[in-house]
């Protein structure tokens, strides 16, 4: 299998937290899943004035033009080459969508944050749910672009290397880690990380960190904006420590952000 990644894109990884990859599926593919979500929605397509929620979310999505987005060899040699051959779980949906539109009342979701990834004590509870230091159920957070989206289009504001920030806050705390909560609450107290936002032409997918702080914005365009955001699952936890191996890029930028305190 060809490599997706050059050295310099996963030396950006490590660093960065993220790596955009360009023309993963096609604009056909695009457009199917786009037909799909449209009909799922409760307005009208070529109607902008029925388009009165900023935001609007989505439920699972399983369907063909979803699992052939996210399975190909494009992306699996870039699986293997930032989480490691057989180290992570080919994705069998691409979760929800928060479909974002123009419009001039602000949404309520736009605040910093980590995804998280296993179920604290009470699992109907997201805001609980948990992040540890080996990545407890993630190996990394996709944004996969199924529209356009440029600058207006409310891209994902993605903080460049605050995984390293994060990774230092979930050093200490071990298996049990951080709530979802826990982290966002500590995030005004980490340093100020330049900002770039995810955007590209439909087919494109930005692989980041599972640690890696980002946020929402508000709609200023005038096309809506249909992204998926699910994790790529991990077979296992990460290893940090004692490795007989070489560790994995994943690995890497954590084993990075302890070293350097």
């Amino acid at each position: 299998m060809k490599d997706t990644l050059s050295d310099i894109e996963i030396e950006h990884f490590v660093h960065n937290g993220f790596v955009r990859i360009e023309n993963v599926f096609s604009k056909e593919n695009a457009d199917a899943a786009l037909d799909i979500l449209w009909n799922d929605l409760p307005c009208n397509r070529s109607n902008p004035a029925t388009w009165a929620e900023p935001v609007i979310r989505l439920g699972m999505y399983s369907q063909k033009p979803f699992i052939d987005s996210v399975n190909n060899l494009k992306l699996y040699s870039a699986f293997n080459q930032l989480v490691g051959e057989g180290k992570w779980v080919p994705c069998q949906s691409v979760g929800t969508f928060p479909v974002r539109f123009p419009s001039g009342r602000p949404s309520n979701d736009t605040g910093k944050h980590v995804d998280a990834s296993f179920p604290g004590d009470d699992p109907a509870n997201f805001l609980e749910w948990r992040v540890n230091i080996r990545s407890k159920g993630r190996a990394l957070l996709m944004l996969i672009l199924y529209s356009d989206v440029g600058e207006k289009d409310a891209p994902t504001v993605i903080y460049k290397g605050s995984h390293l920030d994060v990774a230092r806050l979930l050093a200490p705390e071990g298996d049990k880690g951080l709530s979802f909560m826990g982290i966002a609450n500590r995030l005004n107290g980490v340093p100020e990380r330049e900002e770039v936002y995810a955007t590209g032409e439909a087919g494109t997918v930005y692989l980041c960190h599972p640690f890696l702080v980002h946020s929402a914005q508000a709609h200023k365009g005038s096309t809506p904006k249909f992204m998926a955001q699910p994790p790529l699952l991990l077979r296992n936890e990460l290893n940090i420590a004692n490795s007989e191996m070489d560790y994995t890029p994943v690995e890497m930028a954590i084993r990075l952000a302890i070293i350097s305190g």
